[in-house]
Order: structure tokens, then sequence, then C-alpha cells
């Protein structure tokens, strides 16, 4: 279907900043399948950007405070986060598949059907962490130990490391539920959220790390400790949200039971979700062993490359998230045409705001990559894949708001599928091939990646224009 014939959203009288700011960051009550869809968008995903950054900002303030205590103590935080990749995945799975669920439901106007895929994702994802805390509470320093931790980590760092695994549960219902508030509609009550979170574990931080005052001098432990009360504060703030309908939706007593259909619909879509995300994070992996062999300085450059690419690309998948959202919304609401409509627009959004990035990589990565250090050899192997990376961004900006929006359609096997072609079939196999048997070196490496972004734009933008996904039935 040709873009021009889809009819544009109805006409509203313009806002001011004021009206704007204040609607996107505390929140309102507008229907997002009938306003302006440029203006939903912009709606849903400045909250989620702000959200995702607070994220971001957990794990800078903790390593910020640990970084003081030694290399063991750092070393442990590093280590930790490695074996937390895959709770991540999970999360990120169960966080697809409720928010789809949800969105569909809540386009429909079916807000009791929007309450119980809410309940039926939370008791999937409380049994889930009773599950976790039970393995590694008891093997948490074995798994240190399996990470190749030194005798020096294991007593810096065991408890640190118990308590972050153990408590792991707390990511998962943290992560799904602001997915919840996310798929209604809700995104600046995640975004709170994560601020309250957030703020709670910058203040605890120094207190318990360093024993400021009367709190006692915790070390790494105290960062593990100050990120499990932030985030655990932080779902109180969510079920008191939830429970006193302070937003779309309202959970009640009725509510409160077991729906094994629901459950099952939430299981099938949460696989292959959280799969694209340990496909993507092998793939990284992958990419930096290949790197390792030129160096500590080559691997260096292209951690702090794609720290930056990694902050800068937030705002881009603040606007992929809105998608979602409103794809769900308007499939849900009968409104296939808005619905893809509303993708193509958020990805433009996105084009502009990639390509101005690239234009900024592109003319100051070598300043960039300064930032973070001053080496030589480093600032030139970051800018190097900042600006070969970055070439393909303008492209890159549809694919990775279509992907969004097909998980966000309830359609998570396609983005899988394209994540295994692009990712394993193709970008680890061209790297290899280009580091190791051309003269590119890292910057074949480099440019595997780029070729990988543009194929990965390509094969989104076809199976989206298919239409397949509005045919999706949740």
């Amino acid at each position: 279907m040709a873009l021009n014939s889809v009819a544009p959203s109805p006409v509203v009288k313009p806002l001011g900043v004021y009206q704007f700011l204040k609607d996107a960051l505390l929140g309102t009550r507008l229907d997002f399948t009938s306003i302006s869809i440029d203006r939903a968008i912009l709606l849903l995903a400045l909250p989620t950007v702000l959200e995702m950054g607070m994220e971001s900002l957990f794990g800078i303030v903790d390593t910020f405070f640990v970084a003081h205590l030694g290399a063991d103590a750092t070393a442990t935080v590093g280590i930790t986060e490695g074996m937390l990749v895959l709770i991540f995945a999970v999360a990120a799975g169960l966080s697809m598949a409720a928010g789809a669920l949800i969105a569909r439901r809540v386009g429909e106007q079916d807000m009791d059907g929007a309450a119980e895929a809410a309940v039926q994702s939370i008791i999937l994802v409380l049994t889930l962490s009773i599950v976790v805390f039970a393995v590694c509470f008891g093997l948490s320093s074995r798994l240190l130990l399996m990470m190749g931790a030194s005798p020096g980590i294991m007593q810096v760092g065991a408890l640190y490391t118990r308590i972050m695994m153990s408590a792991s549960g707390v990511i998962l219902i943290l992560f799904l539920m602001n997915a919840i508030f996310r798929g209604a509609g809700d995104a600046a009550i995640a975004m709170q959220v994560l601020w309250l979170a957030n703020f709670i574990n910058i203040v605890l931080d120094p207190c318990l790390i360093l024993g400021l005052g009367p709190f006692p001098k915790l070390g790494v432990t105290g960062a593990a400790v100050a990120t499990t009360t932030g985030r655990s504060i932080g779902i109180l703030f969510q079920i008191y949200m939830l429970w006193k309908n302070r937003g779309r939706i309202a959970i009640r007593r009725k509510h409160l039971r077991i729906n094994f259909k629901v459950m099952a619909s939430i299981l099938r879509m949460a696989g292959s979700g959280a799969m694209q995300f340990v496909v993507a994070t092998a793939s990284w992996a992958g990419m930096v062993r290949m790197i390792q062999i030129f160096g500590s300085a080559a691997t260096a450059g292209y951690t702090v490359a794609i720290r930056i690419v990694f902050f800068s690309i937030l705002p881009a998948w603040g606007l992929g998230n809105a998608a979602a959202t409103l794809v769900g919304q308007n499939l849900g609401a009968k409104h296939p045409d808005r619905a893809e409509y509303s993708v193509w627009r958020a990805g433009f959004f996105n084009m502009v705001y990639l390509g101005a990035v690239s234009m900024l990589f592109l003319l100051f990565a070598p300043r960039l990559v300064s930032i973070f250090s001053n080496d030589i050899a480093v600032i030139g192997f970051g800018a190097g894949c900042l600006r070969i990376i970055s070439a393909c961004y303008v492209l890159y900006a549809y694919g990775m708001v279509i992907i969004q929006a097909l998980n966000g359609a309830g359609d998570t096997r396609s983005p899988l599928a394209i994540n295994l072609l692009c990712y394993w079939a193709v970008q680890l196999p061209l790297a290899f091939f280009l580091s190791r048997y051309t003269a590119l070196g890292t910057n074949g490496i480099y440019g595997a990646a780029m070729i990988t972004q543009i194929l990965l734009a390509l094969v989104a933008i076809y199976a989206f224009r298919r239409g397949l996904w509005k045919t999706r039935t949740l």
C-alpha cells in the first residue's frame, strides 16, 4: 500500500511546548488511536527515551563509585553484569509479549482484558523470579568461579554477586511492569518509575559503598544493596499505580486469577522475543572476540565506540517503542492502515535523527572518542568504528523501528528470523573473512557490521510491506 493512500490523522489544534511536555512527562489519558499520529509518536517516545536513559544510569552510577574501590571490585561488577545477560534476555522477551498483548486489548477498549493480561504476565514473572532466587542463592559463588574470577575477586565480590543474581527477579518484575504501562500508553509512568528507582540508587550508592554517616561501609556489596533497594521501591510504586488506577490499567480482585490460555500466548511470544536479545548479544560478543586479536588498543577503541553508539541511539529506541505501542493499539482498534502509517512516520523521524547523528560521527568521531581515552591508538580505532558503522544510519533507522513494530504487533518470530539471518548467518562470517583474509583488518569488522545493518533494514522493510503482521491475532 502506498504511503499517500493512507488518510492523514485528524487535524488538531497545535499545542504549546509547555502542554506537550506536561502531557509527555506527567502522563495523559488521550486516545492514541485517534489523535494526530505525529503527536502520539512524540508523546510516547519522549518518556521512553528518558526511561531508558535512567536504566543506563544504573550501571554508570554503580561503576563510578565502585571504580574507587580497586580493580577487583570493578571486575566483580563487570563479570556479574555478564552473567545477568540471560536475565535481561528473559526480561526483554516477557516485556515484548506483555506489551504487545496489552496494547492490543487497550486498542480494543477491552480494559478488563488488558488488566487480565497484565496479571497473567505478572504471575509468570513472579514464578520465574522465585526459581531464579532458588537457583542463584546457593550457586552464585560457583557461577563466579566458572566465569574465571580470581581469588581476589571472590574475596571482594562474592556477596555482591549473590545479592545481584539472587535478586535478579527484581529486574524481571521491573521491566515487565514497565512494559505493561508502555503497552497501555502510560509511557510517562514507566519513566517515573525509573526516575524514582535511580534517585534512590544514586543516594544510597555512596552511603553504603563508602559508609557515609550512619550507614555501614559495605564496599562493592553496597552497590548491590543500593541497586536492589532502588529497583524494589520502584516496583512498589508500580504496584501502587496499577492498584489505584493512576494509569489506563487498573487491577482489581476479579482479575486475580490464573488464565492458562493467556499465559501460553505470552510465553509463545516471549520465547522468540528473548531469543532476539540472545542472538544480538552473542553476535556482539563474537565481534569483540574477533577484535581482541588486533590488540588491546583495538578492543578498547571498539568498546568506547559501541558505548557511544548505544547512548546515541536511545532516542531511536524510544521512537521504536512508540511505534510498537501504536501498532498494537491501532490493530486492536481495527485501524491497520493507521498502524502502518504510524510506523512509517516513526521511521521518518528516526531517519532525521540518526542522519544527524551520522553526520556528527563522521565529522567529530576522534573528538568524541577522546572524551573517554587520550590514547592515540584507541582514538584511531574508535573513530574508524564510529564513522564506518554510522554510514548506514539513514537506512537502518527504518529497520530499527520496523523490528520493534513487528514485535508490537505480536509477530516476534519474524524479527527473530531476521536477527538470525543478519547477525549469525551474515555478520559473524563476513566479519571473520574481511578481518582475517583481506587487508581491511579491524575495518573489515566494522564494515561487516555496517553491511549487516543495511541488510537488516532491507529485509525488515520487505517483511513489513508484506503486511502479514496485520493479520496476527492475539
